[in-house]
């Protein structure tokens, strides 16, 4: 064979050698961790990855210095040394009542309101950093009003546990988790007194500015006010508030059944609304938002709201004769955020507290201190306003007791009944307490197992860091956590570590206060959003607080004296029992009275 001929035949024989072997790693050598999944920068200080293994903390502004911001500078120490701790605060505030009569009656009411304001709105960072598709400061954050925002970063992708470093490699099953944590053994109800006014009335104010993307995901919303724009009244868009509204007036369509005014029907108005196939759309009602045929509870309060734009509408109209249709309606609608504002603030809010202090709704408090107008819905807010243990077992007005299968989509009853009945039967049955688990109805139950799978898909970092990031001491056990040893047994085998403890379970599942509806961490981290997301709206700014902005002196003291009592009141022909809490023993019997005309 001659030497050319082999030389070209060399290569092919290569091919036939077997491979090299594949030399293993050297398995002593360890994978470097993303350092920021030990969530090593303290009091509220940016982790920011260099290389494979280093990290720097941001300390700036924090009030703390040193490698992991930890080091308080003087007048953070100071501050530290003296601040009560939120449980001391809590305790204070729920007892000595004859001590809170005094200063209710005092100018030192407006000072604590004040101190209470700016202290939690300055947990909720303005303008908003991050969202759920980017871990740092960025321009879409800020300018992209789809987004939800997010108080802290999701859990970085690479990092050895779905919660970081602690805890098991696999979290929980979302289904296994609620069915034996969150399932309701025996109706629970709030200890505090608060009745399905109360939970129906959640559920209707919350929705307007809590409405997921679906087909997005669940970091993005559609409500694009983030806040108090009333847009489950009026319409997410202005093409469906133009189908909403009448033309006249200021007014929006109505129809009257029985001689009392009602939502109109879909059949007259063909907006989008999510009601069962079969159910005629003559049945259906058009309201701002398209969810609130699930419940007669909700239907209700969209009923009174329509209502009640429409007699502010006579009383603008009767001052401003020479007003057109459209200015009309624009400053009913401010009218209706400030009594809505004013209702939330004043009624809702101190129900849901049960402080002795008597919580007040007045935007001046905040004009000598830095404060932004503005809001962004936060995607931990969405999460932990998943309130569903409020919900009975059963729903009983008058004498009936209707099951789920009878309540839900049940498009006769608000007009069967009327709004008078409903409004006294509601406010005469307990809702559920919130916290301390086990208290969801299976009926609700999947709403929970969705909120657990979302908090995964979004990679919300570990309970005990949103402790951390609002001021709270993290829980070292899960019995410290629960007060209890079973429950805390049992999470702990499934989770691992108390610092790999979801979000969503923890506040669920976190020991009440005593004689309270929730835990500490429910109060401590969800106040902060409520009160900068309603003294931020623009109502509420020196431009906009004076009596022009509504329509003169008229509308202004409309906004001023907005009560739940008048809302209800005004807009039906007798006055039933109607509060946030179910009634005292001496107030159970007591029977509907007539309504005034005008103004109580």
């Amino acid at each position: 064979m001659s030497r050319q001929s082999l030389s070209l035949r060399f290569p092919l024989l290569l091919l036939l050698l077997p491979p090299p072997p594949v030399l293993p790693a050297d398995v002593r050598e360890p994978v470097p961790v993303n350092p920021c999944c030990y969530y090593p920068c303290q009091h509220q200080g940016v982790c920011v990855r260099f290389g494979l293994d280093r990290y720097q903390c941001d300390c700036t502004r924090t009030g703390y210095s040193g490698p992991n911001c930890t080091i308080p500078e003087l007048w953070t120490w100071l501050r530290n040394l003296l601040r009560p701790s939120p449980s001391a605060t809590h305790f204070l505030l729920t007892h000595g009542r004859w001590l809170w009569d005094f200063v209710n009656a005092t100018f030192i009411r407006e000072m604590l309101m004040r101190l209470v304001l700016t202290v939690r709105s300055n947990l909720i960072p303005s303008p908003p950093t991050y969202d759920s598709a980017h871990d740092y400061l960025n321009w879409e954050s800020f300018s992209n009003m789809s987004y939800y925002t997010r108080i802290l970063p999701s859990v970085p992708q690479d990092c050895p546990t779905p919660m970081g470093t602690k805890g098991k490699k696999q979290l929980p099953d979302a289904q296994l988790l609620s069915r034996h944590f969150l399932l309701r053994r025996e109706f629970i109800p709030d200890p505090q007194g608060a009745n399905l006014m109360f939970a129906f009335f959640a559920q209707h104010f919350t929705h307007q500015f809590f409405k997921t993307s679906g087909k997005m995901g669940p970091g993005f919303t559609k409500a694009l006010g983030h806040g108090v724009d009333l847009g489950h009244i009026y319409g997410d868009n202005l093409e469906r508030q133009y189908q909403l509204r009448l033309f006249k007036d200021g007014k929006l369509k109505y129809q009257v059944l029985d001689g009392e005014v009602y939502p109109p029907s879909v059949e007259e108005v063909p907006v989008l609304m999510l009601y069962p196939r079969g159910i005629p759309l003559k049945n259906q009602m058009a309201v701002g938002q398209e969810v609130f045929g699930l419940l007669p509870g909700l239907m209700l309060y969209a009923t009174l709201w329509l209502r009640e734009h429409n007699r502010v509408c006579d009383l603008l109209k009767a001052e401003h004769p020479t007003w057109g249709d459209e200015q009309l309606f624009q400053t009913a609608r401010l009218i209706l955020i400030g009594e809505t504002i004013k209702i939330v603030i004043e009624e809702y809010v101190q129900q849901l507290s049960g402080y002795f202090l008597q919580l007040k709704f007045d935007p001046e408090l905040l004009f000598s201190v830095q404060f932004q107008y503005r809001n962004r819905i936060a995607v931990e807010f969405n999460q932990l306003y998943r309130w569903h243990p409020l919900m009975p077992d059963t729903f009983k007005v008058g004498s009936q007791e209707y099951s789920y299968e009878q309540f839900l989509f049940n498009t006769s009853m608000l007009v069967d009944y009327g709004v008078e009945a409903l409004v006294d039967a509601f406010s005469r049955q307990s809702a559920g307490r919130i916290g301390g688990g086990r208290n969801i109805d299976h009926h609700v139950l999947h709403v929970a197992v969705e909120v657990i799978k979302e908090s995964r898909e979004l990679r919300l970092q570990p309970f005990n860091e949103y402790r951390k990031r609002f001021g709270l001491k993290p829980y070292t056990s899960f019995q410290e956590f629960t007060g209890e040893k079973e429950m805390a047994a049992e999470l702990e085998e499934l989770y691992g570590d108390i610092d790999a403890l979801e979000f969503y379970p923890g506040l669920l599942l976190e020991k009440c206060h005593p004689n309270s509806i929730f835990g500490e961490s429910m109060i401590e981290i969800g106040a902060p959003f409520s009160l900068k997301g309603l003294l931020g709206n623009p109502i509420c700014s020196p431009e906009y607080w004076k009596s022009s902005t509504f329509g003169g002196e008229m509308g202004f003291n409309i906004v001023k004296t907005a009560t739940l009592k008048k809302l209800v009141c005004l807009n039906t022909k007798t006055c039933p029992y109607v509060a946030f809490r179910v009634p005292d023993p001496d107030q159970d019997g007591e029977p509907a009275v007539e309504r005034p005309s005008t103004e109580l």
